[in-house]
């Protein structure tokens, strides 16, 4: 699997250009946790987890369609969402979230690698520079 610097994905995350203005972040956990604090630090908005999951550390499916695996505590009806996930390989997971939050007044999706509205890159498949 290729590899990026640390750098040269950070350099991304300050070039890239948003086109809304969001009212919170809601990070797809975990993958989409690291993603979300950084473009946190550069927005500074409410950051929100939602805890869904399909694959176990290995990437490997671990069911057959998405979960819900911790009840949504915060308030998103009405907000303008730009919804953080690290990957996006078959968009499964992004839909799923985006059903869940149907009630917010509007969805962007991030990802630093992937089919998202807003992507650092979308290409095959590489490393993480903060994947130890």
């Amino acid at each position: 699997m290729n590899s990026k610097s640390f750098e040269e994905v950070m350099q991304r995350f300050r070039e890239i250009e948003f086109h809304e203005t969001f009212d919170m972040i809601v990070a797809i956990a975990n993958g989409g946790i690291i993603p979300a604090a950084i473009l946190n630090q550069r927005l500074n908005i409410e950051i929100q987890l939602l805890k869904i999951n399909l694959r176990d550390p290995r990437q490997q499916p671990k069911y057959d369609s998405p979960k819900l695996v911790s009840p949504i505590d915060f308030d998103y009806k009405d907000k303008s969402i730009l919804l953080v996930e690290d990957r996006v390989k078959t968009g499964a997971t992004v839909q799923f979230a985006i059903d869940l939050l149907h009630d917010a007044r509007q969805i962007k999706t991030f990802a630093v690698n992937g089919n998202a509205d807003y992507a650092l890159y979308n290409e095959s498949c590489f490393r993480f520079p903060w994947i130890v």
